[in-house]
């Protein structure tokens, strides 16, 4: 496996709290993990009444747009906790942080509108496979628009923290390729004081 790899976002117009990665994954570990990928109940991503070009699957936690709530999923794979347990050491977070993983098909075309994600989340951490995306980047400046892009290649990793996750808004381009991507993210602390000791899955 791959070493402690240094985290970099060089360009001074990035969000602040963006950083990537190339070569997280080995060649094989990409391999296994579109097959493992692939081999999971994949459905259409549903937002509200309309289906997306793009088939998913939640484990951990998922989140229900028509009743916009967190939702407890079945349990993170076993085969996939050697990877979360890299993404937390890579990322110094502590073991168990992250509790949610998102499993992603792009068929060619398939993308991601303009969006921040849900409260409910708070770190976000991106595994790209197969083929190269294009993360967009906007948020307000005045009355115009900053804007910065990023391309994952296969086998690399981005995390999404600070400015980055809260303020800026994101998307991915079509996709010109098949693409896999694995998305794993960490829960957000209840914050109100009616909500204290609550699971956010529940809230």
């Amino acid at each position: 496996m791959p070493g402690q790899l240094p985290l970099f976002s060089d360009d001074r117009s990035s969000p602040k709290g963006l950083s990537y990665a190339a070569d997280f994954l080995t060649i094989a570990e990409e391999r296994e993990l579109i097959e493992r990928t692939a081999a999971l109940p994949l459905a259409p991503f549903q937002f509200g009444i309309y289906e997306g070009k793009r088939r998913v699957v939640y484990f951990g936690a998922r989140y229900d747009f028509t009743h916009q709530r967190l939702e407890p999923a079945e349990d993170l794979p076993d085969w996939i906790m050697p990877l979360v347990r890299r993404t937390e050491a890579f990322a110094s977070l502590p073991k168990g942080a992250i509790r949610h993983a998102l499993f992603t098909e792009y068929d060619v075309g398939a993308a991601i509108g303009w969006h921040r994600d849900k409260k409910h989340f708070d770190e976000v951490f991106g595994l790209s496979l197969a083929s190269t995306c294009d993360i967009r980047f906007r948020r307000k400046s005045g009355s115009t628009w900053q804007r910065y892009a990023q391309t994952c290649a296969p086998r690399s990793i981005y995390i999404l923290r600070g400015a980055a996750r809260a303020v800026w808004e994101h998307s991915i381009a079509p996709v010109k390729e098949k693409r896999y991507s694995i998305t794993f993210r960490t829960l957000a602390e209840p914050t109100m004081a009616g909500d204290r000791g609550a699971s956010p899955l529940t809230e």
